[in-house]
């Protein structure tokens, strides 16, 4: 657990007193004054005079205020146009006495209304700055970095808690290594790394593995965001920094974590807008000056994350500070199956569940997306009353961690699911037909709540890290498979080929522009991936001239491909109609089944109903 919780920062503090100040002068002040004041009316006054009940009266100009015999509390009325007024007063022997309610002067309303609240806010502040005293003279704690602290002895994360990522956790091993016997290294002469940062995507266990470094280490771990330096008052994200750089060297040996480290290492401005942001600045410089005052056998390591290096200072990753970097990747097939044995300890599973299978339906999946999927198969599980995880948990799970769960109202049409039936079996027939395609494992129609009116789910054998010109080709015209299947059965196309689209569409453009996989441009880079790590977000590195002949290429190429889809299925037209009669009537199936299907040519076409379009 954290040794120490973040302090609220002096602006709430500053909130506080106001708003007491502005209550009290609002709200409670008033009160007090007019407290003892009760209006009443003349005719009331003029009866309980007659009743002998008054004791006192003072007439002013536009009121009456008076007093009844043993009570405090002062009544006013209005005044009226009565000559009789003295002679009753006296007849019924009441006092005149003047000044009952003294008028209030302009001096002692400033004092009531706003030197008394001051003084109560004063002696406010002071308590918290005497508290502030106790704990090194910093009433605010002004300029300190606020790190969640966890001691070694608490940390429960060990490297054997983290699967997926052997390379990485080979890097950082030497770290272990260090903290426990930092004299091998200095024999040798040799020293550690200041800094080590760890990049890669969201999810892929960036943080864990720094904390897996201290529960192996058993030192202290410093853990703070990166956005947590950054205040609204200049030089406080600086102030932060030092303090955070002298409690470690206090507490050595121990680990210090920045996560996100590019919300303040980013690029510096060197162009007219320069000091735009001379807070940040201030944060990074401050940054860059306590990492090389950081002494090689001083027992501090600095650990770093980020899934945006491109975007990090050139001076903050140069040798001397953050002096190696650790990829931290998506996992591949072996790591996917290794990371959900692990979280699959955690729940309990059947013992027949193919961990293989399912880290092969999920490929391209992130540590933190196979966690999820682990615990929606639990869901699952709990929702039908089960008390252990199967594998058709498991697989459905997959299917709602990145298509979304069924959407139980939402009703095709027949005419829509049959159209839905033969776009689907369009993908996976175009897919079967060609070589170097990914096997068939599942096919359906039933709507999800991501959009998808039905799917076709391909998993690759194993590991699959290169792709040659004519794999990324079958791939687009197994895009364009759905939208061909259309075609051919019924003439017509619809909007279900939105996605297809998009995705054969950026599959021809990198093809192109960035794999030279175009005779017109051979070897040459027409487009950059800006951040590998997010999206893949591409532009364009060409003229408007060569941009246009792109754009031409990739129409072509695509095109291309779906002459080619459409080909197939008009050639395998039969097959087409006999999957998709049975896919309409079964919703789902198999990649085994849709295989059956398929080379079963004898089937009678009568034994499964059909619906006409």
């Amino acid at each position: 657990m954290p040794e120490n919780k973040p302090k609220k920062p002096i602006i709430y503090y500053y909130a506080v007193v106001m708003l007491i100040l502005i209550l009290m002068n609002l709200f409670m002040l008033p009160q007090i004054r007019q407290a003892q004041i009760v209006e009443t009316t003349y005719n009331v006054f003029i009866k309980e005079i007659e009743n002998d009940e008054i004791d006192q009266v003072e007439v002013q100009s536009n009121q009456i205020l008076f007093q009844k015999k043993n009570d405090e509390t002062v009544f006013r009325t209005g005044k009226m146009n009565d000559p009789d007024l003295t002679a009753r007063l006296l007849e019924h022997d009441v006092k005149f006495k003047a000044d009952i309610i003294e008028q209030t002067s302009p001096w002692i309303s400033l004092l009531v209304s706003w030197l008394f609240p001051i003084m109560i806010a004063t002696i406010l502040l002071r308590v918290l700055m005497n508290r502030g005293a106790g704990s090194g003279g910093n009433p605010f704690n002004l300029g300190k970095s606020n790190a969640r602290v966890y001691q070694g002895s608490e940390q429960p994360i060990r490297f054997k808690d983290v699967a997926g990522e052997d390379e990485a956790k080979e890097n950082l091993q030497e770290i272990v290594t260090y903290l426990h016997d930092p004299s091998k290294y200095q024999t040798i002469g040799a020293t550690m790394p200041k800094g080590i940062l760890l990049v890669g995507p969201p999810g892929t266990g960036k943080t864990m593995l720094a904390k897996a470094v201290a529960g192996e280490s058993n030192v202290p771990f410093f853990s703070i965001s990166g956005s947590e330096f950054v205040e609204m008052f200049v030089g406080m994200g600086a102030s932060k920094v030092r303090d955070l750089f002298k409690t470690a060297k206090e507490k050595a040996p121990c680990i210090v974590f920045i996560d996100e480290i590019d919300a303040i290492g980013g690029k510096r401005n060197t162009g007219a807008l320069s000091g735009a942001n001379d807070e940040r600045e201030q944060t990074l410089n401050q940054l860059l000056t306590e990492m090389d005052g950081f002494e090689g056998n001083n027992g501090v390591v600095i650990l770093a994350a980020t899934n945006r290096p491109e975007s990090l200072d050139a001076a903050l990753l140069r040798p001397g500070r953050f002096d190696r970097r650790v990829p931290v990747e998506l996992p591949d097939l072996k790591g996917r199956e290794e990371i959900l044995r692990v979280h699959a300890k955690k729940v309990k599973t059947s013992n027949d569940i193919d961990y293989n299978v399912i880290a092969r339906m999920a490929s391209g999946a992130s540590g933190a997306e196979l966690a999820n999927i682990v615990n929606e198969a639990a869901l699952r599980a709990v929702r039908e009353n089960r008390s252990t995880v199967t594998q058709k948990d498991m697989e459905e799970s997959i299917e709602v961690v990145f298509a979304g769960y069924q959407k139980k109202n939402a009703i095709l049409t027949d005419a829509e699911k049959l159209r839905v039936s033969y776009h689907e079996v369009g993908h996976a027939l175009v897919a079967a037909l060609q070589t170097d395609s990914a096997p068939v494992q599942k096919i359906t129609i039933i709507p999800r709540t991501s959009g998808a009116l039905g799917y076709t789910m391909q998993v690759e054998e194993g590991n699959h890290y290169l792709y040659t010109k004519e794999e990324l080709e079958n791939r687009i015209a197994t895009l364009t498979g759905g939208r061909a299947a259309e075609e051919v059965k019924f003439g017509t196309i619809s909007t279900g080929a939105s996605n297809d689209i998009e995705q054969a569409t950026k599959v021809a453009r990198a093809m192109i522009s960035m794999y030279g996989m175009s005779d017109d441009f051979d070897m040459v880079a027409m487009a950059s991936i800006n951040n590998r790590y997010l999206g893949d977000d591409v532009s364009l590195a060409c003229s408007d001239r060569t941009a246009a002949a792109i754009d031409a290429r990739v129409v072509r190429l695509v095109r291309t491909q779906h002459e080619k889809a459409r080909k197939l299925l008009e050639d395998h037209k039969d097959d087409l109609d006999r999957i998709s009669r049975y896919l309409y009537e079964k919703e789902t199936i198999t990649g085994e089944e849709f295989m059956n299907i398929l080379h079963k040519k004898e089937e009678d076409d009568n034994t499964v109903p059909f619906i006409q379009a």
